[in-house]
């Protein structure tokens, strides 16, 4: 399972700015950030995944960085993938950790 350990490491360091303490799971063969029992963001390979919900979906996608993340049976409404180029700056990153996290806080803890 190979992912990128620096991304992981910002990611950690942003969510750990915010006062979440998320539980880290291996899955989709990256690695995953859970806030109160829910998905949140991850690191695939080289790419960030969050989770922004389908009514945000359409807004994060007009992001040149972003595209819809695909397991195989088409897009999962709700989830996209963040190429290294839009998460290359902390701004960036900060900005799409908080688009997951205003998703995931609004969901019941598991």
């Amino acid at each position: 399972m190979t992912f990128d350990q620096e991304l992981a490491r910002r990611v950690r360091a942003v969510l750990a700015a915010t006062g979440q303490q998320p539980a880290e799971k291996k899955m989709f063969g990256g690695l995953s950030f859970l806030v109160g029992g829910n998905m949140c963001c991850g690191v695939l390979k080289q790419d960030l995944l969050i989770r922004v919900g389908a009514e945000a979906a359409g807004a994060a996608l007009a992001d040149p960085a972003a595209r819809p993340f695909d397991m195989g049976r088409g897009p999962s409404p709700g989830w996209v993938l963040i190429d290294p180029a839009g998460t290359a700056s902390d701004q960036a990153l900060d900005g799409w950790i908080a688009r997951a996290l205003a998703f995931a806080t609004t969901l019941p803890a598991k």
